[in-house]
């Protein structure tokens, strides 16, 4: 196996010009690299004609500042190598970009606001890796029309901002339609995916019905989803609320339990609503369906719902319980499971979502607590069998490219396993298993899928 891993070094220009590059001479014979002649150097968008000079007893890469600064590299680094005889060139990489919907310039040591500790993770297991990644945002991508090379932000003793080559790979972590619908956004991804073969995962976000509808024809994952339809009238709340005794109206581009209302059906004819608000849920009782429905036609002027079937959950003292899967693409281009927590409401609460209060445990832990009547041995596997074939199921009919989904599955009493919804953007501070690693399994993950996504 060749050896592809090297340690860059960044030398003054005086002691080297920037059309040349040390390189280490069992590096050099290994990958047949001619010397003294000029040869093609990859970096993401970045070419270069260089010479290659060999270094006897040296097994890394030398380069010079001012070729560094024109790669957006402003340290000594580790980044994997290939040489292809073909077209004379040496690829190095992979260059990873990570967009991100805001940066807070005021704020120097956490310029990412509450995901920074996640980026700062991804730098350090690039390091190990070897790989190369920076962050930019919607506003840092040129409205020129150029799309060889952004303004981004990369940790080299502190967070700074650099010009950086358009990357290998973008890992889409927009957390907002409106900014990944912006034209310059689409317009750089189009651009940089049809001039430099970059790939972009996580494309899009995904809406409720548009998830549930594509899965409905998958007979290997349709036993998982509870009975949903897109509420449009009267006619399928009164269905459903004559078919079940509970049922849940969920915003069809909602996240982190925003402004899902459960109905219960109540004495004689009456119904109550509970609807989800960051202090608790709020509950109203109606003497029938229809003025519940007069209540929600209001909101549904500005807001499509999903109307499902509701479930039964298991509780922790009362408490619902759900499951949030991360499963991740690994080096090898297949779905894995990375992990999968267990979410217990909090008590004022019926979402589990620690944005109102709910608490992470192990699921075995939560299984055992439990009022689950049968199926507690096999439950863990069963998530994780549901988790991997409920992300195979989205990439098979939904036609975007995903390498990471937040699936969020449930158990009712009797153990059967539930699909409450597919995220596209995994929150990178909610869904944090519960061990101390430095990094963690999900961010290796992303880098790992980004050297198959980029050859490396």
């Amino acid at each position: 196996m060749l050896k592809s891993k090297v340690a860059v070094q960044v030398i003054s220009s005086s002691m080297l010009t920037d059309d040349t590059l040390m390189l280490g001479e069992s590096l050099l014979k290994q990958w047949k690299i001619p010397q003294g002649q000029p040869v093609l150097l990859k970096f993401g968008a970045f070419r270069q004609h260089i010479k290659v000079i060999p270094v006897s007893k040296y097994d890394g890469m030398r380069i010079s500042q001012g070729l560094a600064k024109q790669m957006g590299i402003l340290g000594s680094t580790t980044l994997r190598m290939q040489y292809k005889e073909g077209s004379s060139t040496m690829v190095v990489g992979p260059l990873i970009g990570v967009l991100v919907s805001r940066d807070y310039t005021g704020m120097p040591d956490k310029p990412f606001g509450s995901i920074t500790m996640f980026c700062k993770e991804l730098v350090d297991g690039c390091a190990q890796n070897g790989a190369y990644v920076y962050f930019f945002t919607p506003g840092q991508i040129s409205g020129s029309g150029s799309a060889s090379d952004v303004n981004g932000w990369v940790y080299a003793d502190g967070w700074r901002r650099t010009t950086v080559p358009a990357p290998d790979v973008v890992n889409n972590r927009l957390t907002s339609r409106k900014l990944e619908n912006k034209p310059n956004v689409q317009a750089f991804l189009k651009e940089i995916k049809q001039k430099y073969q970059s790939t972009v995962f996580n494309e899009k976000f995904l809406d409720k019905t548009e998830v549930f509808e594509a899965l409905k024809k998958d007979s290997s994952v349709s036993r998982y989803l509870p009975e949903s339809h897109s509420l449009r009238s009267y006619t399928t709340l009164k269905s459903m609320a004559s078919r079940y005794d509970n049922i849940f109206l969920k915003p069809v581009r909602g996240s982190l339990g925003k402004g899902i209302i459960r109905v219960t059906r109540g004495e004689g004819s009456g119904y109550m609503a509970h609807f989800a608000t960051v202090a608790g849920a709020r509950r109203q009782q109606y003497p029938n369906l229809l003025k519940l429905y007069a209540t929600i036609s209001t909101k549904m002027k500005s807001i499509r719902y999903q109307i499902q079937q509701g479930l039964p959950l298991i509780e922790i003292q009362g408490r619902p319980v759900d499951f949030r899967a991360l499963v991740q693409k690994n080096v090898s281009g297949k779905w894995s499971v990375t992990s999968i927590v267990a979410r217990t409401a909090g008590s004022q609460h019926f979402v589990s979502n620690l944005a109102r209060g709910g608490t992470l445990s192990r699921v075995g832990e939560a299984v055992s607590k439990s009022n689950m009547t049968s199926g507690r041995a096999d439950a863990s596997s069963r998530l994780h069998a549901a988790a991997l074939a409920i992300a195979k199921g989205v990439e098979t009919n939904i036609p975007a490219h995903f390498g990471e989904l937040g699936i969020d599955l449930a158990l009712d009493t009797g153990g059967r396993v539930w699909l409450l919804e597919v995220n596209s953007k995994p929150s990178k501070n909610d869904n944090t298993p519960l061990n101390d690693h430095k990094i963690r399994p999900s961010v290796r993950m992303v880098i790992q899928y980004s050297r198959f996504l980029s050859g490396f």
